[in-house]
């Protein structure tokens, strides 16, 4: 029996594909399906069922399509008022594919319906767990998605059901969480690639802290989660349609221009220091790396025109396919190429790129404004003498409230304070990037 893994570390979360003979289940797949039946054909299996562990508020499921594609039983949490057909399991439902066997336990905490699976073998001796967004490595799910009038009792059912895990599995066990490698839905972050029962009673807070302990930290510790999230429960509850990864239409000059011009979402994807060399005024700057696609989604307006510029086609495919795994699925075209040809007849604009040790001789040389674009939490572990900080989330609606003048943008690594300088370049302000390491502003004293 093998346990294949399905990364997608754009979103922080992992899929699971379990193959034994010539048969496969898939656990929480992502949108973009292409990779599963892939990795199926690889291992040789037939995939007869995929399972959810609950409705997803991170990520559009491939769960539907892929069930509907294969042939195979779709098996989801009873509870949920769904628009499709799907087998409702509950606590203690066994699930048999060939020599995989499945048993369901209703695990709420992250969502009420929430249920984690138990993987046995031929003999029913227990191999691992798919815990979804209940236990995750060192942590688990946060509990505050489905509403705030349900995160206190939420708090205390996660508890409770983490406790059963580690109270009814062998210390062995391993365990297969799908949030908890950067995912926002993980509460606090995550530590370690793989686990067990037993390294979890000795680790995660919901197995080391009494009930109230545990409930107070995770609240406490409750930080804000993308904005894009209050659309996935309601397509995963009505069912995604099959998704697109096709090029988009072409864009040329001249439209890309128009488009620019009446205010829609043009977004750039090239890297952030070549966006600061050279960009089409108006556009806003989203490198095509880790946090592309969260961060992208955070501050889209939802519904709103998008097209992409890339550098070239394969640039904006991954761009779509990064997209629709969180349901941004109309995009208006895309232009590709050097920067140079796509002016059109305008000038390029440009804003210089600096590191924490040039701030710092810009602090004693002259008035800068600095802008820390992190998270309050962040914001208030450390900081810097005198910086305005509006999280880069909060940054539409705070533009009156970003100084003019010489103004230096920095965040924890220099991907959001890309984001952020593209969004306030304009001729009343310098921006500067702070493209660097915020450890590197402690290291020089600037931040206490």
């Amino acid at each position: 029996m093998d346990v294949s893994i399905i990364e997608t570390s754009s979103l922080g979360d992992r899929s699971y594909l379990v193959s034994a003979g010539d048969v496969g289940v898939v656990i929480d797949p992502q949108r973009d399906i292409d990779r599963i039946l892939k990795l199926a054909a690889e291992h040789g299996v037939r995939i007869t069922h995929v399972f959810e562990t609950h409705i997803h508020n991170d990520y559009v499921t491939g769960g539907l399509e892929l069930a509907r594609t294969v042939d195979a039983e779709y098996i989801v949490p009873a509870g949920d008022d769904l628009g499709y057909e799907r087998r409702a399991v509950v606590d203690g439902d066994v699930i048999e594919a060939g020599p995989i066997h499945m048993q369901v336990m209703h695990t709420p905490g992250h969502t009420h319906h929430h249920v984690s699976y138990v993987l046995r073998d031929p003999d029913r001796s227990i191999v691992g767990v798919f815990t979804g967004g209940s236990m995750l490595f060192g942590t688990t799910g946060r509990t505050d998605l489905v509403g705030k009038g349900y995160t206190d009792e939420l708090t205390h059912a996660q508890y409770h059901s983490v406790r059963r895990l580690a109270g009814e599995l062998p210390s062995e066990t391993k365990v297969y969480p799908t949030h908890g490698f950067g995912s926002f839905c993980a509460a606090t972050p995550a530590s370690g690639d793989a686990s067990t029962i037993g390294r979890e009673r000795t680790s995660n807070p919901a197995l080391t802290q009494d009930e109230q302990s545990y409930v107070d930290e995770l609240l406490a510790g409750l930080a804000a989660y993308p904005a894009y999230y209050a659309h996935m429960g309601v397509i995963n509850r009505a069912g995604p349609p099959p998704v697109d990864l096709s090029m988009p239409e072409p864009v040329d000059p001249v439209e890309l221009h128009r488009r620019i011009d009446a205010g829609e979402w043009v977004v750039d994807l090239r890297e952030r220091t070549a966006f600061a060399a050279g960009h089409l005024g108006g556009t806003l700057g989203f490198e095509l790396s880790g946090s592309f696609v969260t961060y992208l989604g955070w501050l889209y307006r939802w519904g709103a025109p998008l097209t992409l510029i890339g550098e070239n086609e394969e640039q904006v495919r991954d761009a779509r396919r990064e997209l629709v795994r969180i349901g941004i699925d109309d995009l208006h075209g895309a232009a590709v190429g050097e920067i140079h040809t796509l002016v059109a007849g305008a000038e390029l604009r440009s804003y210089r790129v600096g590191d924490f040790p040039a701030l710092a001789e810009a602090l004693a040389e002259r008035d800068v404004a600095v802008l820390d674009v992190r998270q309050v939490n962040e914001f208030e572990e450390a900081h810097l003498d005198g910086a305005i900080n509006i999280p880069v989330h909060c940054l539409p609606t705070s533009m009156d409230d970003v100084p003019q003048g010489e103004v230096w943008v920095h965040c924890a690594s220099g991907y959001r304070s890309s984001i952020a300088a593209s969004m306030i370049d304009s001729r009343k302000r310098t921006v500067v990037l702070v493209n660097d390491e915020f450890d590197r502003a402690m290291e020089l004293g600037l931040a206490q």
